[in-house]
């Protein structure tokens, strides 16, 4: 198994390692943060393409009881590698007709809507029994959870949810990582004032508000569950702050091969870059079908042995080209590693270059990758 390891490694065009001793480490330090307040994961969208079934189990390991997923099928998968006391939150909800599946599977809805809603209770009727959900109430995303009118419908009508064992009253904040958005002050009271009037009915209603910025926003923003997704992996939770958070990820692509280019040459597609004076130029195995983003064009950068080199000319969709010029030759072989994501390029640092977010950094890595986990 060891050899098949190292020559699917040796073949691949690029190495991404995931750092699980890291992300524990992260989770640590959020639930420290958190308090008395439960600390669960966003592990959707493939735990932010970093694997969600190791993610999780590390998770897991380190006491984690509350996954939160997108989709059924992510739940799906999940659950056979989850032990079936640790919750599992499928935040669209169910699929119309699809609601049976999720007592098959012991996964948990966030119901979304009155439709939602309604159509829970009714197989809560079938079956003669109470079957848990979370319910989600916008308090100013637009986005998804009771909008205001359903809200005061099921305010007017407690009886809608007959059936329903409310597990959690659930909302989302939209600015968390800019702590000055006056909108974090203006959900937090909404939220408060909404669920003064639900535990008047619901006494003891727990709440889950934070993502992995709201954990920072300070206590009243923690109530009993937090949901953090992107600090987990490493992504920095705070815009403009140095991050608190460990790295988690690395990627390597390898050199295809290197060439000398004479001054006035082009590189790439539609000669966006000409050399000013002669360069030696490595052709990566690494574009953007592999998720690195064509909008680093140009503005991207790796290391070599700590040397920093730019990219040159445009993404393509399987390689980029470094100016490697200043680079020692004995470093530039076929088959060698250069780092595209490692403490001296982090991924909010490619991000940035990018003109984009972290979190579309690490879930558009792709399937390509020779992917290699690190664990305790």
């Amino acid at each position: 198994m060891l050899q098949s390891m190292l020559q699917e490694a040796g073949r691949a065009g690029a190495l991404l390692t995931i750092d699980l001793r890291a992300l524990r480490a992260n989770y640590r330090y959020l639930q420290g943060r958190l308090g008395k307040a439960a600390c669960g994961a966003a592990v959707k969208a493939d735990a932010y393409g970093l694997g969600a079934i190791p993610v999780s189990k590390a998770l897991v390991d380190e006491g984690c009881r509350h996954l939160f997923v997108a989709q059924l099928e992510e739940a799906i998968s999940l659950r056979a590698h989850i032990p079936h006391d640790v919750a599992i939150y499928v935040m669209h909800g169910s699929p119309v007709g699809y609601e049976a599946e999720f007592i098959e599977y012991g996964c948990t809805p966030v119901l979304n809507s009155l439709d939602q809603i309604t159509a829970w209770r009714k197989l809560a009727q079938e079956r003669q029994e109470n079957l848990p959900a979370v319910i989600q109430i916008d308090t100013g995303m637009a986005r998804m959870g009771l909008s205001q009118a359903e809200l005061i419908t099921w305010l007017n009508d407690f009886s809608i949810t007959d059936g329903i064992d409310v597990r959690y009253a659930m909302s989302h904040l939209a600015c968390a990582e800019d702590q000055l958005d006056p909108m974090n002050q203006m959900q937090l009271k909404g939220f408060q004032n909404l669920l003064a009037q639900l535990r008047q009915h619901y006494p003891g209603l727990k709440a889950s508000f934070s993502n992995s910025s709201g954990i920072f926003l300070g206590t009243d923003f923690h109530f009993d569950l937090a949901r953090p997704g992107a600090a987990l992996y490493g992504v920095a939770p705070v815009a403009g702050q140095a991050s608190p958070m460990h790295s988690v990820v690395q990627l390597q692509g390898r050199i295809i091969q290197t060439r000398e280019i004479p001054m006035g040459a082009s590189v790439g597609y539609s000669k966006t870059w000409r050399a000013t004076q002669p360069s030696k130029i490595a052709t990566v195995s690494v574009g953007y079908a592999d998720g690195w983003l064509r909008s680093l064009s140009n503005c991207g950068v790796a290391h070599i042995a700590g040397v920093e080199v730019p990219m040159v000319g445009n993404v393509s969709m399987d390689t980029i080209t470094l100016n490697v010029s200043h680079v020692d030759p004995q470093l530039l072989y076929p088959g060698a590693l250069v780092d595209l994501i490692c403490p001296n390029n982090t991924v909010d640092q490619v991000a940035k270059r990018a003109g984009t977010i972290g979190y579309e950094i690490l879930t558009s890595l792709g399937p390509r990758y020779q992917r290699h986990y690190i664990d305790a």
